[in-house]
């Protein structure tokens, strides 16, 4: 077996260099996206979100990204899960997509924010109707008996909603994540990888190269 300490990859599918630069992250991002989003091996839109407590005590978890725009980029989650409360005490955050295939890697920070309530139902309607239940079933990360007692309050959640539209519950919706700062990076050989990060002043994008 290979010790982590021997584990090595070299980077060398591609490079990023300041003319390969658009005018925004977003653009940028839509370049990049784009190249990956139909690679049917992985879900180019899974990206880690990072919160913190307000006394800076950080946790990180999987969320799929539903939108991105020059706003920012858009997640929906419950409004009572810890990620929901720790951007209530500290509404700022941090996304970062790994995009392995492709050697490369865009991290986001900025404020977060809720989105319109009726930009949450429309998006929570255009979900798979089980995939609606289990918004209402679960009341996200409190403790389970079993995977029974999730399981039943599904089939009891399909019955009473059988032949009628879900509603969209209180305590589920969306957030967007207004990015200040976007880091593009690429892996290059020897660990000499390329980075370049988008910092807002005001309305402009300033970008500069970081080492690795």
């Amino acid at each position: 077996m290979v010790s982590l300490e021997e584990m090595r990859k070299q980077y060398e599918m591609n490079e990023l260099n300041r003319s390969d630069l658009l005018e925004s992250p977003t653009e940028m991002f839509r370049t990049w996206f784009q190249k990956i989003e139909d690679l049917e091996n992985i879900e180019p839109n899974a990206a880690i979100l990072s919160t913190s407590t307000k006394k800076g005590k950080p946790s990180s978890r999987t969320v799929l990204v539903k939108e991105y725009s020059d706003n920012g980029f858009v997640f929906y989650t419950n409004y009572n899960s810890k990620k929901a409360q720790e951007i209530e005490n500290n509404p700022y955050g941090s996304l970062i997509f790994y995009w392995h295939d492709f050697e490369r890697q865009v991290r986001v920070q900025g404020k977060i924010r809720k989105v319109s309530r009726s930009k949450s139902e429309k998006y929570f309607h255009s979900r798979p109707r089980l995939s609606q239940i289990s918004v209402l079933a679960s009341y996200q990360s409190k403790n389970l008996k079993n995977r029974d007692e999730l399981e039943n309050k599904v089939k009891d959640l399909e019955k009473k909603y059988e032949g009628k539209e879900i509603p969209l519950p209180d305590f589920w919706g969306g957030y967007l994540l207004e990015h200040r700062n976007v880091e593009f990076w690429q892996g290059r050989r020897d660990r000499l990888h390329d980075r370049f990060v988008y910092t807002k002043h005001g309305r402009i994008w300033q970008t500069e190269r970081l080492a690795p």
